[in-house]
């Protein structure tokens, strides 16, 4: 009996042990997964994305199922463009937890990098709606709006993000583009002006302040912005033409052919730049060099009546009346054209 009973305390103490060891095991898994875990985290945040990927990976091996680790290894793919990797892991994150936010959130980024926007927007959506406080969904929901030209429903999105992180210089020029696109062109000029105050070097800031001037008529406004982008964007090809642009209108034609001749240069495709040129050398008393100008305006748009109507004050001028002639003929047929098919190939005033 007694024999008996020092059997099962022998049984006993060896099931403890066993029992002890088999917690002492966890324990060391689960310290070794939240050391590749803050190690992966560390390296992520560092930039080191070979570093994150490789223990964010070790840190799955370890637990597949721990969220942290499926989320970290899905934000390094994407940030990493690893795009068919990331597809893959996220969609199985997403089904294995599908009330994670995060997850839909990096998700619906794969998509939208990937250029499918009605999945992205439901990924985006479903995580907006998990967690309607986080200013970046409602970023991201807007760019991929804005991507669609959607720029109504992409400006009350960015107003959220706006309301939830005042100091992101980007948003609001984001939504001066959207509120520039839905016909609210004061309250844009306020966004972007918002932005240089946050960030008064923010790339092509006073460049999108410009244009707004402009599209109100401000001409004077809008040429003091752009020349202060050119101090910063000397060799932007859109901020030289858009200067010129404005300079026409005001009639100082030698800055504007200058500003035109080296927007032409920077941007030889462009046929708004090229008719420009020749306009202003029109007008500033040189027909014979505003018509080669012209005709690359005609090549390169050649169903835009505007240039035809320059080339032919120019021909006439420099003593070609018969070319002057068909040009002007040409002009009227252009626009005949765009008079019966309803199409407006410029809103150019001749």
């Amino acid at each position: 009996m007694v024999q008996g009973i020092h059997f099962i305390a022998r049984i006993a103490l060896i099931f403890l042990l066993f029992e002890g060891r088999s917690v002492s095991l966890a324990q060391e898994a689960g310290a070794a997964l939240q050391t590749l875990v803050r190690s992966a985290q560390s390296a992520l945040e560092a930039g080191d994305l070979a570093r994150a990927e490789t223990d964010f990976e070790r840190a799955r091996a370890v637990a597949p199922d721990n969220p942290e680790a499926n989320r970290g290894l899905l934000l390094t793919y994407l940030e990493a463009g690893k795009l068919d990797q990331a597809e893959e892991l996220g969609t199985r994150a997403a089904a294995r937890w599908p009330q994670d936010a995060q997850i839909l959130h990096w998700l619906g980024l794969v998509y939208f990098k990937t250029g499918r926007s009605p999945q992205a927007l439901e990924a985006l959506r479903r995580s907006e709606k998990l967690d309607p406080g986080h200013a970046d969904i409602h970023f991201d929901i807007a760019l991929v709006l804005l991507e669609n030209r959607q720029y109504s429903p992409a400006a009350e999105e960015l107003e959220k993000s706006i309301k939830l992180k005042p100091s992101q210089a980007l948003a609001h020029v984001l939504l001066g583009r959207a509120y520039q696109n839905t016909n609210r062109t004061v309250q844009a000029i306020e966004q972007f002006q918002t932005a240089l105050r946050i960030d008064p070097e923010f790339p092509l800031g006073h460049y999108h302040l410009g244009f707004a001037y402009a599209s109100m008529g401000r001409n004077p406004e809008a040429i003091a912005e752009y020349e202060k982008e050119l101090v910063r964007s000397p060799s932007n090809a859109d901020v030289r033409y858009e200067l010129g642009h404005c300079l026409v209108e005001t009639g100082d034609w030698k800055e504007a052919v200058m500003q035109l001749k080296r927007a032409t240069e920077l941007n030889a495709q462009n046929p708004d730049a090229a008719y420009d040129l020749g306009k202003a050398l029109l007008l500033d008393g040189h027909a014979d060099t505003a018509i080669p100008a012209l005709r690359r305006a005609i090549a390169l748009s050649p169903n835009d009546p505007s240039p035809h109507y320059q080339l032919a004050r120019a021909l006439e001028k420099t003593g070609n009346a018969d070319e002057a002639k068909l040009e002007l003929e040409r002009f009227a047929q252009l626009k005949k054209a765009q008079a019966q098919t309803g199409g407006m190939a410029t809103g150019r005033i001749q």
